[in-house]
């Protein structure tokens, strides 16, 4: 599903300010939902139909559900997108974009890769983006052009690398499998192969990897607008840049390319797409 197309919208500084106080506040909730659940036994449900396996966790829901109540007594008129409920978009100009526990794979098998993405899309760009790791007291978070990382070691400006050729670069994507598209795993199993490394899993900690200048490509596909809205503003406001593989915007999902700087993204599109 797509999110709905709007006419961009500013986005007042006193709105910007209140969404951010509400990301984080959103965020340290959730947290405490998600670690309770966290390497310890749980129940999980399979969404997907026979022969797939689409997980789901008790811990999903309870964290969306916690993160939608809040932004509707906050933001009663903004939207609201989510993986596990039901979305409140018509017409408004401001839609909360949310993965409550973004990699649930990973989440349930006990590795640290999975996140909570919190993200304000104004119908144009997303003007906010959160990433948080609880496990690791890792939270990216974008706005108003700056990415940084909050941990215990205090605030970091994130800055991606500056690496300008794939054969010198490190690419990572969550799981070849995601490529049902034959023609679009033909493309990535060819550009895979002219990179210096390709490494696999991460899922959206992938993307935070690249912000941080640990990595240079994250390329994806079949993502929703909740996989990756978040992630957008954290990867650019540090210098790299996400697209869909026609190099348009990525707000709406599907096959993804994320790169560190774009000389590195116009190498990968353009090999991609051959």
């Amino acid at each position: 599903m797509q999110l709905p197309r709007f006419a961009p919208v500013d986005t007042p500084d006193s709105l910007l300010v209140d969404a951010v106080s509400l990301a984080n506040e959103m965020a340290d909730a959730a947290a405490e939902i998600s670690l309770s659940y966290f390497r310890k036994p749980m129940d999980v449900q399979n969404k997907a139909g026979d022969n797939l396996f689409d997980p789901v966790t008790l811990a999903d829901k309870k964290v969306e559900q916690l993160i939608r109540s809040s932004v509707a007594a906050r933001f009663p008129a903004h939207g609201f997108y989510g993986e596990e409920g039901d979305n409140t978009n018509h017409g408004q100009n401001h839609i909360w974009v949310v993965d409550p526990i973004d990699g649930t794979r990973a989440f349930i098998t006990g590795m640290p890769a999975w996140g909570t993405l919190i993200a304000l899309f104004d119908g144009e760009q997303v003007v906010l983006g959160l990433l948080d790791q609880p496990f690791l007291q890792e939270r990216f978070i974008a706005y108003g052009g700056v990415s940084s990382l909050h941990n215990k070691q205090g605030v970091q400006k994130l800055s991606t690398r500056t690496t300008k050729d794939m054969s010198t670069a490190i690419m990572h994507c969550t799981t070849p499998d995601m490529f049902t598209d034959p023609k679009q795993l033909i493309s990535f199993n060819r550009v895979a192969q002219e990179f210096a490394m390709t490494r696999y899993g991460g899922d959206c900690y992938g993307y935070a990897l690249l912000a941080m200048g640990f990595i240079d490509a994250v390329v994806e596909a079949d993502l929703q607008p909740y996989d990756i809205q978040a992630l957008i503003p954290i990867v650019t406001s540090a210098g790299g840049v996400v697209t869909n593989w026609q190099g348009d915007s990525a707000v709406a999902g599907g096959a993804i390319v994320a790169s560190a700087n774009p000389a590195l993204h116009e190498q990968l599109l353009r090999r991609l797409n051959q």
